[in-house]
């Protein structure tokens, strides 16, 4: 499935600096601040061209509410004030990053503007510069090339969505980002992976990245042959990257599945000519056409001839219907019915004869029709025709948004080079040999030699240190085994017990560096056991500080006299298994020792305690 896929990926990292156009902090609020408004226009490149994902988000005609907290906003991230001299911190993380990829820098950075409507820039685009180039980085013995290495603003924080009106917190917007984007180098959806991991440990190298969900965004490029090049934009978990290639793959193949088969039909594409269904729907119950007659709306549909069977196949394989809904989701509407899955939603066999009748259309000839306000409808129908319609010549190229569930829905065509243009209010920097001759001096320690260094100080194994680096717990696992000698069990607890927390539905994301290092400080004082981490951690995710999580789960840690008496009475009221099977006895009476003492003393203390207990009871005979 996967030999024949090609894909390059971009990798957008927050830079824990200032803002990279003013000097406000780089931090994330929950206050709002106060608020401003906008609308946004495409406008032309330099080279008198409008770029066509411009037009496409304006033509969904949406106002902006922004949301800007005083201390972490200021005219800069509103558009009232020009653009201050970009931060020189970030440029050097940006060029320490160029070094360690082996890129060639420019001689001189210039910030272009890319336009971007969406509303999630106040000023109708992003500030971005190329600083380097033809870079490389290897992967597993593998070349993996690096085109370009830039820097860039980040956007604005999308809040929520209501109707036509989108609101946005300023706080993330500006925020320094580094934008890494490699070759179309991997083959496989692990490679993928790899590669990101790579790149990731790089990053978090230079120990001046931000962490956590929502600092780092990779997006996918993926293409097969026959297909097009699609955008999977802004990928936050790691883990899930292989399986966004996968189901893209199934999708551009599922698509190709779908031309062939309108090819061998002599399918050609559906006239745009919508009809209006009110009439002939006007006794329906289905509860989105109710709710849209009762408010005034309209039922409009259009006649698909020759894509019976290809808008969903009975084996649910086939879904174009689905990449239909989701154009037209873009118009505003709740989605569209079509004839592959009717009758059903309340659509009856009766209702959908009247919609044959209306359309002139044969028995069992295809057919789809939304519901909505009269406006909202018709431009709905008409971009699920033009969708129905590419299915003819194959995939699009376009730009798609990640779900939870490692599918994706549409968000808009693929930007061309028109949507750039130059960025006059900040000045060039020239890059001087001096300044790149600093930045070699004093290069960060690479990932192989960060797992060299764990190995020899720190005694965990190899592929232990190797999958900390890997898995983004470097910094944490060093402060916990530097600061409280606790290496084996922070190894133990990042690589085995998170995942195994996260396998059962715990929300580990919640328990960032600080709150795992609150709870090995817990540990260490001694207010619990390593075999009672899980617990801790797992009670911790639910919000609960780590001495809150200690006394709720009743886990303080018992000393050798009390942990004895305990063990005391259990032997003495099992004393007959004890009197039967002697020091065999130790193995059964093990579970209700630990089911009164887990998280209270350790299971080598417990069993050697328990051992002493039945030699005792044994002696006194």
């Amino acid at each position: 499935m996967t030999e024949e896929m090609i894909c390059g990926i971009e990798i957008h990292q927050q830079l824990d600096t200032k803002k990279l156009f003013c000097s406000c902090e780089t931090r994330l609020l929950e206050e709002e601040g106060a608020t401003l408004h906008r609308r946004l226009r495409p406008t032309q490149s330099e080279m008198g061209e409008v770029d066509r994902a411009a037009l496409v988000q304006a033509e969904r005609r949406m106002r902006f509410r922004y949301q800007a907290p005083r201390s972490v906003s200021c005219l800069v991230d509103a558009d009232e004030e020009p653009p201050h001299d970009a931060d020189e911190d970030a440029m050097d993380i940006t060029l320490t990053l160029a070094t360690l990829m082996h890129a060639q820098v420019v001689d001189e950075v210039h910030f272009m503007r890319k336009i971007v409507i969406d509303g999630s820039n106040t000023a109708g685009f992003q500030r971005t510069a190329l600083v380097a180039v033809d870079g490389s980085i290897e992967v597993n013995g593998k070349r993996i090339v690096i085109q370009s290495i830039c820097l860039e603003e980040d956007a604005a924080r999308k809040v929520e969505t209501k109707g036509s009106e989108v609101t946005y917190r300023l706080d993330r917007l500006g925020i320094p980002l580094i934008e890494i984007a490699t070759g179309p180098d991997m083959r496989t959806p692990e490679e993928v992976r790899e590669v990101a991991a790579r790149i990731g440990s790089m990053l978090r190298a230079t120990k001046r990245v931000k962490r956590g969900i929502g600092t780092i965004r990779e997006d996918l490029n993926i293409s097969i042959p026959g297909g097009a090049r699609v955008e999977i934009k802004g990928v936050q978990e790691l883990r899930l990257l292989p399986l966004y290639v996968e189901r893209e793959i199934e999708r551009q193949r599922s698509l190709l599945t779908i031309q062939h088969m309108l090819d061998e039909r002599g399918t050609r594409p559906a006239a745009t000519k919508v009809v209006d269904l009110t009439t002939a729907l006007k006794d329906c119950k289905s509860k989105v056409v109710v709710a849209a007659l009762s408010k005034g709306g309209k039922v409009v549909g259009v006649a698909l001839p020759g894509f019976e069977g290809v808008m969903k196949s009975t084996d649910g394989k086939l879904r174009l219907g689905a990449e239909m809904a989701q154009h037209a989701k873009t118009r505003g509407v709740q989605g569209i019915f079509h004839s592959d899955e009717l009758p059903a939603y309340g659509v009856t066999d009766a209702d959908v004869k009247a919609v044959r009748a209306a359309l002139g259309l044969d028995e069992g000839k295809a057919f789809a029709l939304c519901a909505d306000d009269a406006g909202r409808a018709e431009a709905a129908i008409r971009v699920a025709v033009e969708r129905a319609n590419q299915a003819i010549i194959g995939v699009p190229e376009e730009t798609r948004d990640p779900l939870p569930d490692g599918g994706t829905i549409y968000s808009r065509p693929l930007p061309g080079a028109s949507r750039m243009y130059p960025e006059t209010d900040v000045k060039p920097i020239p890059i001087h040999a001096s300044r790149l001759k600093e930045i070699h001096s004093r290069l960060p320690e690479m990932p192989e030699q960060t797992v060299v260094r764990f190995v020899a100080r720190y005694g965990v194994h190899q592929q232990q240190a190797s999958q900390i680096v890997r898995d983004g717990y470097e910094e944490v696992f060093e402060a916990i085994s530097s600061e409280l000698g606790l290496a084996a069990v922070a190894a133990r607890t990042l690589l085995s017990t998170l995942p195994e927390l996260e396998k059962d539905g715990v929300n580990v994301a919640t328990l960032s560096d600080d709150r795992l290092k609150e709870a090995f400080q817990e540990l260490h004082s001694g207010a619990f056991v390593k075999e009672a981490m899980p617990a801790v951690l797992r009670k911790m995710a639910e919000g609960a500080s780590a001495k809150d999580a200690v006394r709720s789960l009743g886990l303080q840690k018992v000393d050798a006299d009390e942990a004895g008496s305990i063990i005391a009475s259990i032997v003495k009221e099992k004393e007959s298994l004890v009197r039967e099977k002697g020091l065999g006895a130790q193995g059964p009476l093990m579970a209700p020792v630990m089911e009164r003492l887990r998280g209270k003393v350790d299971g080598k203390t417990a069993s050697e305690l328990l051992r002493k207990e039945i030699t005792k009871l044994l002696e006194s005979e």
